[in-house]
């Protein structure tokens, strides 16, 4: 089914940066609780990340990626996820989508 203009317009994706990661022992799934700054505007949301395959919490630490905020919050255990981050997965794990370059926390993906 293909999506219209107006449809891809109303996923709202963002730029951020992570500032904090925690592991996570009660999700499912391995994930990590992380908190991303999306600038002035929108503030820090919290998401649960399913990316322990490839990156260690030290090394999510200011790195930018995209997430979408406009989802409805999501109860995973005792966390409150507030957006998605996006990711490619891969038989190895997910990779993150990522900015090719520094940009503003915010940053409206169109």
């Amino acid at each position: 089914m293909a999506l219209s203009w107006n449809d891809f317009e109303m996923v709202d994706m963002r730029v951020g940066t992570i500032k904090r990661v925690e592991e996570f022992p009660k999700a499912r799934t391995p994930a990590y609780k992380v908190w991303i700054d999306f600038g002035p505007e929108i503030g820090t949301l919290k998401s649960s990340a399913q990316i322990t395959d490839h990156y260690l919490p030290k090394d999510l630490l200011d790195r930018q990626v995209i997430a979408v905020i406009n989802f409805p919050r999501k109860q995973i255990a005792d966390f409150m996820s507030e957006c998605l981050i996006l990711g490619a997965p891969t038989p190895e794990g997910v990779v993150l989508l990522e900015p090719g370059m520094r940009v503003s926390n915010g940053l409206r993906i169109e």
